[in-house]
């Protein structure tokens, strides 16, 4: 394969992350709901860790450990900051 051929397949994976990441985003906004309700903090240290270890052990590379951690730190922290805007949204409609 040459190199577009690579990024004709870049091109037709990148709208299925974003389609999965938009999934997560959802899963994030139902949880953020719930923490409201249950006056739950929206930072769990351990549920981190658990996220962390679940995509160590899934990792088959060539993406090290240390770059997937990397990467799903970034998406936590986006996910929380959608959590706490859909707090702050629904305390403000009400």
């Amino acid at each position: 394969m040459d190199i577009s051929d690579w990024r004709k397949q870049i091109d037709e994976i990148d709208p299925q992350l974003v389609a999965l990441l938009n999934r997560r985003a959802m899963a994030a906004v139902a949880i953020g709901r719930i923490k409201r309700n249950t006056d739950m903090p929206i930072r769990e240290h351990d549920r981190e860790r658990e996220v962390l270890r679940n995509i160590s052990r899934a990792n088959h590379g060539p993406l090290s450990n240390t770059d997937l951690h990397m990467i799903f730190e970034r998406i936590m922290d986006i996910m929380r900051n959608i959590q706490k805007s859909e707090i702050v949204a629904e305390d403000s409609v009400e």
